[in-house]
């Protein structure tokens, strides 16, 4: 099943990785993997955001750009299929057209079902993270683990299991992680840097504290909400993203089994992170166009916060009821 990969980047001179618009650990730790592991090649790595100040304890995520590479003869697509997570290229036509006139490969683990409208080759199958899905390739064609693309998928993995604690977690990736330990991740290192570049400043600690205010309980405190305006997307985000640091604490608040932090966006863009203690936070974010995990999931429309904010509270009652 993984050989088509293997076809795919054969003979190719060019290849571009391509993270969608919100980049995580998972995305990027996938993407530098991907440029170890395909080291006989050129490999540009884009993503048409800056990669954020507190991911940067990935060694090589200075190598990624907001460049586009039109020359490129191949593109990879990791961990999304969905078009609303790239709205950036395809609402550029040019880039657009290079999407429809270049061959594409997406590697995605979420089960939320893809709806991109350009030709491309695909593995889809759900796992927990898009690295532990690129482990599995690796391993099956033979594509080499040198200690550098060990961390990089080691950190993704890490990243989207919550260390290996969130819900998806599987035996798998305890297996995989000691794979990727005995091919040369030096764990403690890595989770030394983590920390490091996970420290708070004075600011955003007091920040954190603002948004604890500002969580508001609907359903006998079932459901938290925050709402992050614009204004503090451009002043905090590039230091520490507001959502990371308020989602975990409001699932630790009694009571509390799904949490959203919404964005609005001064384009009439609304964004919902949703993190749940039930498996529903796919489903709830369906009902928004969006998608993910069934224990985190997020959606994108252009919405009224205020029109949002009840069909949300509606939506997140009928789901609690089934379950």
């Amino acid at each position: 099943m993984y050989n088509q990969f293997s076809e795919f980047i054969k003979d190719k001179k060019h290849i571009c990785v391509i993270q969608a618009e919100n980049p995580d650990g998972d995305s990027l730790g996938a993407a530098l993997a991907l440029e170890e592991a395909l080291s006989n090649e050129e490999v540009t790595l884009y993503c048409p955001v800056d990669i954020p100040k507190y991911m940067r304890y990935f060694a090589g995520w200075d190598r990624v750009t907001n460049d586009f590479p039109y020359k490129a003869d191949a593109f990879i697509i990791v961990d999304t299929a969905s078009s609303i997570l790239l709205s950036k290229l395809l609402d550029d036509p040019v880039i657009k057209n290079c999407l429809y006139e270049t061959p594409v490969f997406v590697i995605d683990h979420h089960e939320t079902e893809a709806d991109l409208d350009f030709p491309y080759q695909s593995i889809f199958e759900t796992e927990s993270s898009c690295c532990a899905l690129l482990f599995k390739i690796f391993k099956d064609q033979n594509i080499a683990i040198d200690a550098q693309c060990a961390e990089d998928l080691l950190y993704g993995i890490l990243s989207d299991t919550l260390g290996l604690t969130s819900q998806t977690t599987s035996a798998t990736d305890f297996r995989t992680s000691a794979e990727l330990i005995d091919a040369g991740a030096q764990i403690a290192e890595m989770e030394e840097r983590r920390r490091d570049f996970s420290k708070k400043s004075p600011r955003i600690l007091d920040y954190k504290a603002d948004l604890i205010k500002r969580v508001e309980y609907h359903l006998d405190g079932r459901l938290a909400t925050v709402l992050i305006p614009f204004e503090d997307i451009q002043e905090y985000s590039d230091e520490y993203n507001p959502n990371v640091l308020i989602l975990e604490e409001l699932r630790l608040v009694e009571g509390v089994e799904i949490a959203v932090a919404i964005k609005t966006y001064p384009d009439g863009k609304l964004t919902g992170k949703i993190r749940s203690s039930k498996p529903i936070a796919d489903q709830l974010a369906g009902y928004f166009g969006g998608g993910g995990h069934q224990y985190a999931a997020g959606f994108r429309i252009y919405e009224d916060y205020n029109t949002v904010l009840p069909e949300l509270i509606d939506a997140t009652m009928k789901l609690l009821d089934i379950h």
